[in-house]
């Protein structure tokens, strides 16, 4: 195993970056930069007694005092059919079996989504696995697909030693029992020196990302991860990304760029005050400063957040994280219905929290903005997002979840919040033309979600037509068939250059998989027609599992990265 770790073509590149494991000072801070061969070998030589003894601990765990207690929890439940993990795949000529693929499609539509290296040992949930990314590069209308993992820390540790070692951020840690015995475990392989968790220890399997020209793998447990796609379509990890060391601890997965001046505004949350803190990623890669915002009252999943031309938009919702619910047998992150969730508005330039203002709104979920803009010469904000209506769902059984396309009005001079439902439908995953991020838009193309885990196909809605009453502004969908279920779609412009053209002059592209057939296609869509016609089904060579956010790259900066 060690030989076939040390020719990986992803292994000099981590040498670079990767740090020495500490003994028993620092043991939460990042290592000193050196070549790690020595400690990664004598890692994967015959297993010491600690080790050995580590593996039983987590074995007895994992077996009897904190088993997989739902089958919600059960990996034998959760990765099974269209959920089972994938190995990779290298670079590999696709057919297009209908239609052809259009000369503005020439780029790469790569999508992220967890994929577990090896199956886990104990408690599940379906955002813990490895990330994979999944990467179809097209020029000249021909395709070639690749899938890799990203070559996480985590990732490397557990590869050298050939079982999962992490534990389960979402179910390992939610009971008592759990939280002390893989606590107590896990402070145990810190000191003996099996890893270091100030090197990270997430799984970068959430999205993508362009940031000052960079193309990053992202998870909001970790750093982001920079990678590239090269001119044969392989997929290469490039290592952890600090950002000249001005980011610590972990950033959000859905940064958010603004397409005129092409700074990305970010964020960050966590367990211990400030819950929230604000920053944002210059043109040129300089980060800026963070802006600590310690009126958000409780710890939360803040998953994203939208920005405007003037604001940062942020949602305090109903998802919180109460460790001292272990106690009273509950879990770290739950549902809180008693809560009020807010929406939160902050200028973009501020220099501290002073003017972030708070606007209650019951009811109110947002885990995915889709877009927002200013109106009124900025007194206005209107935001478009699905609003979770099943929040307790969340965590024990996201198959349960169901949303409400929402467009939220707040006018800030007076201080109220108007609400507006924009489909009857659920739906989730939505997805604008980028060009429009914070400018106010018509068109948003979203899965239908009746179950999150079964997206049948796509919508296209028109919310110009909301007047400020409940409508359906849903006028153009594609349904992929009875056994077919698709992630995430992505748009992209017929034209990058022309600016004139129409907002929805352009394609959808989408990952399908046909679960009778057992094959797995990218479906191109006229992202115009009402029909969303079908342009082009490129069969894949390999199974795609479902997964998460991803993006395209045209093929004019995919050759900067």
């Amino acid at each position: 195993m060690f030989n076939e770790f040390l020719h990986d073509p992803t292994m000099a590149l981590f040498n670079s970056s990767c740090n020495s494991f500490p003994i028993y000072s620092n043991l939460f801070s990042p290592t000193k930069k050196q070549t790690c061969h020595t400690k990664l070998k004598s890692a994967a030589a015959t297993p010491s007694f600690l080790a050995v003894f580590f593996e039983a601990a987590d074995h007895l765990i994992n077996t009897f005092i904190d088993p997989p207690r739902t089958p919600t929890m059960d990996p034998k439940h959760i990765l099974a059919g269209k959920f089972a993990p994938v190995s990779e795949f290298p670079p590999t000529e696709c057919s297009v079996i209908d239609g052809a693929l259009p000369t503005s499609l020439d780029g790469a539509y790569i999508r992220n989504g967890p994929n577990p290296q090896f199956f886990p040992r104990g408690p599940y949930h379906v955002f813990d696995g490895d990330g994979m990314l999944h990467a179809i590069t097209i020029s000249g209308g021909k395709a070639v697909f690749c899938s890799r993992f990203v070559k996480t820390y985590k990732y490397q540790i557990e590869k050298l030693k050939g079982h999962s070692v992490f534990h389960s951020l979402y179910s390992g840690f939610a009971s008592l029992p759990g939280v002390a015995a893989r606590g107590a475990l896990c402070v145990a392989r810190i000191i003996a020196g099996e890893y270091n968790l100030g090197n990270g220890f997430g799984v970068a399997n959430t999205s993508l990302a362009l940031i000052a020209g960079k193309l990053y793998a992202l998870c909001e447990s970790d750093l982001p991860y920079e990678v590239k796609i090269g001119s044969d379509g392989e997929i290469h990890t490039l290592g952890r990304h600090d950002f000249a060391g001005k980011l610590s601890l972990n950033m959000t997965a859905h940064p958010k760029t603004d397409p005129e001046t092409r700074e990305t505004f970010c964020f960050r949350y966590g367990l211990f005050p400030p819950f929230l803190v604000f920053f944002r990623i210059n043109w040129d890669g300089e980060k800026q400063l963070d802006i600590p915002i310690f009126s958000f009252k409780d710890p939360c999943i803040v998953h994203d957040f939208a920005i405007t031309k003037k604001y940062a938009i942020f949602n305090e919702n109903q998802i919180v994280m109460k460790p001292i619910s272990i106690l009273k047998g509950g879990a770290v992150v739950s549902a809180s219905p008693g809560k009020v969730p807010r929406i939160g508005i902050i200028p973009r330039y501020a220099t501290d929290e002073s003017q972030m203002r708070w606007f209650e709104t019951p009811g109110l979920n947002f885990i995915h903005f889709t877009n927002a803009w200013d109106e009124d010469d900025g007194n206005v904000v209107v935001i478009v997002a699905p609003n979770m209506l099943s929040v307790e769902h969340f965590i024990e059984d996201i198959n349960l979840v169901h949303t409400s396309m929402e467009m939220v009005k707040i006018d800030l001079r007076r201080g109220t919040v108007v609400r507006s439902r924009l489909s009857v439908m659920s739906m989730e995953f939505t997805v604008i033309n980028t060009a429009f991020v914070g400018r106010k838009n018509r068109y948003v193309y979203a899965v239908m979600a009746d179950a999150l885990q079964n997206m049948s196909g796509v919508v296209k809605l028109d919310i110009s037509l909301s007047k400020g009453d409940d409508c359906d502004c849903v006028v153009g969908s594609r349904n992929f068939g009875p056994s077919c279920f698709a992630g995430e779609p992505v748009f992209v412009p017929r034209s990058s250059e022309n600016h004139n053209t129409r907002e929805d002059d352009g394609y959808l592209v989408v990952y399908v998989h046909d679960e009778i057939t057992v094959e797995s296609r990218v479906v191109v869509m006229d992202a115009k027609s009402p029909e969303l016609d079908i342009i082009a089904n490129v069969l894949l060579p390999h199974r795609v599992p479902y997964g998460f956010h991803g993006l395209f790259i045209p093929e004019c900066d995919l050759k900067k990265l």
